[in-house]
């Protein structure tokens, strides 16, 4: 079993700075994919980044140049630099992790979530 659990959200305004926090228990952290997630009120959770446990990253493509994942497995944490924030990046946020090296970007694939953070840019 793992457990995630995510914090660093809130209030910001356009063109400003969030960094998100993930910290994981529970199997090898790894050797885990771990991704972050967001779902805007009335949409689907969609794929922002993710990165295996040396450290390659993917993102979508609405988030590239801006969002920055790194991961520490000393202390079995992922992190989620948000730059240049947009109001259209406002969302739930939602830390993942599947079983396997190799990113996915399809919510289905993984196995563990955590609670979500929400975060809010304004205009």
């Amino acid at each position: 079993q793992v457990q995630l659990v995510e914090s660093g959200g809130g209030l910001v305004q356009a063109g400003g700075s969030l960094k998100l926090s993930c910290a994981a228990s529970g199997r090898s952290f790894r050797t885990s994919f771990m991704a972050w997630f967001r779902q805007a009120s009335g949409n689907e959770r969609e794929f922002v980044g993710g990165a295996t446990g040396s450290g390659a990253t993917a993102y979508a493509d609405s988030v590239k140049g801006r969002f920055t994942i790194s991961r520490d497995n000393a202390k079995n944490t992922v992190y989620l630099q948000m730059n240049s924030l947009k109001p259209d990046d406002t969302a739930v946020y939602y830390c993942a992790s599947r079983a396997y090296y190799y990113v996915a970007r399809d919510a289905a694939a993984y196995a563990y979530w955590g609670q979500g953070t929400q975060v809010t840019v304004s205009s």
